[in-house]
């Protein structure tokens, strides 16, 4: 980097230094701790709001220099190649996870298995579930959407209530067999409500429909938790857990289990984790196909085409209100199904699981894998969500910042600086290269300057 070029670099690495001390301030620079008489004492800590901001001018210097380093031909070149890997790579990464809980088992035994299995991969595919269910909603049909856990939240009390009210009085012997019973009237549910928030806002786009479908996702969680006959508020519901297609894992009684009948002697609940990651693989697969197959039909034209331009759709004669509602109830239905899930494996239902994070954490992952690509979106949520995780397991940052130190405390502000980096280095997000849905005897590259989303 030329000296007289280095101005500009540094004035800009000086102002992310303030900005990150700025921000560092009121959250970093003080932290309450209880005190000698049950008060509360404030330690200082000017010494981490100095390092934050250093670790800001640094960076920020480093990637100048790395932009400048790299010619614009260069750096779409490296761009092409890991669009290029991707293709093959998903192909490795389906075998892997097919393999995943195998592989765990083998590496840290049955016991040690369970946080791996359950709090990662089973953990990471609900998200991935929930960002393919989204994917269709705005990255094909481009309609924003910020309160898409709302329908995940509708498949979540559509199972419990059904599964602890309804099937015990209509054919109590199918109580065990409640989850998959209930698992499409989730998302059927799901999908009526999609059709019910699509309606009102058929002629609204970019910000506008944002602010409604936050609204809606405000006012279903409000509804479950001002509900308490029904929903039981915020005391939650105990929603029953997932069987072994009636086989329970677990039981109190005289009721055989998964481990009797197999003859199996470890503990019950690395069975069920298990099981539970081949369940949500097997739905988030059938999403991932039913979305691949939907968007070579008609209706995935259409909805390509109104990303692009609803003008132009109209003009051509496409029913943009039935595309609308096919986009919002389909994603909506994946949605539920992921909801109705989540409710069976964590055998508690309470509205704070559905609040307004969790939209913004799906949508997300969505922007920062590439909007309309499934293989983006599952790398966003294996980094998003399996970052998370993995700052539990790095508790020897403690002998560095002291006993005290909680690296979970700072996950919201690496995984904002995660979001900033990716915006400057794949502003289009992870994967940009789209399969065209239908082409004429060859696929043809379309230049990303006559697309909205990525490039063919």
């Amino acid at each position: 980097m030329a000296p007289n070029s280095l101005a500009a670099p540094v004035k800009r690495a000086l102002v992310a230094a303030l900005v990150v001390a700025a921000l560092s301030f009121p959250v970093v620079a003080y932290l309450a701790r209880p005190g000698p008489g049950g008060g509360l004492i404030l330690e200082q800590r000017w010494w981490l709001v100095a390092a934050n901001a250093l670790a800001a001018f640094v960076i920020v210097l480093l990637v100048a220099a790395l932009v400048s380093a790299l010619s614009s031909q260069a750096a779409k070149r490296l761009a092409a190649a890991v669009g290029n890997t991707l293709a093959p790579l998903s192909r490795l990464g389906l075998a892997a996870l097919v393999f995943y809980p195998v592989a765990i088992v083998a590496l840290v035994g049955w016991s040690g298995a369970i946080k791996w299995v359950d709090n990662f991969g089973v953990q990471i595919l609900i998200y991935v579930m929930l960002g393919w269910g989204l994917s269709i909603v705005v990255g094909l049909a481009g309609l924003l959407d910020l309160g898409f856990i709302a329908f995940a939240a509708v498949g979540a009390y559509t199972y419990t209530l059904l599964a602890i009210h309804v099937i015990p009085a209509i054919a109590p012997e199918l109580a065990p067999y409640a989850f998959w019973i209930c698992l499409p009237f989730s998302a059927l549910f799901a999908a009526l409500w999609g059709i019910i928030l699509g309606f009102p806002v058929l002629g609204l786009r970019g910000d506008y429909l944002a602010v409604v479908t936050l609204a809606f996702g405000e006012m279903i969680r409000l509804v479950l938790v001002n509900w308490s006959s029904l929903t039981n508020g915020y005391a939650g519901l105990k929603a029953p857990r997932i069987t072994f297609f009636g086989v329970p894992f677990t039981t109190s009684g005289a009721e055989p289990t998964f481990a009797d009948i197999f003859g199996l002697t470890q503990s019950p609940t690395i069975y069920r984790s298990i099981f539970l990651y081949y369940v949500i693989l097997t739905l988030a697969l059938m999403t991932a196909w039913i979305a691949n197959r939907l968007r070579e039909l008609p209706i995935g034209r259409a909805w390509e085409a109104l990303r692009e331009d609803e003008i132009a759709c109209k003009s051509l004669g496409l029913d943009t209100v039935t595309t609308k509602l096919s986009a919002f109830a389909i994603g909506a239905s994946f949605g539920g199904m992921a909801g109705a899930f989540f409710a069976a494996r964590q055998g508690f239902l309470n509205p704070k699981s559905f609040e307004f994070m969790e939209s913004a954490t799906v949508l997300a992952i969505v922007v920062l894998g590439g909007m309309g690509s499934l293989t983006g979106v599952a790398l966003a949520a294996i980094l998003m969500i399996g970052g998370t995780e993995l700052l539990r397991e790095i508790g020897w940052l403690k002998s560095v910042f002291g006993p005290s130190f909680e690296p979970t405390q700072y996950r919201m502000l690496l995984f904002g600086l995660g979001m900033v980096a990716f915006m400057i280095w794949r502003p289009r997000g992870l994967v940009t290269t789209r399969q065209p849905s239908i082409f004429l005897r060859e696929r043809k590259a379309v230049s990303a300057s006559l697309v909205k989303e990525g490039h063919g």
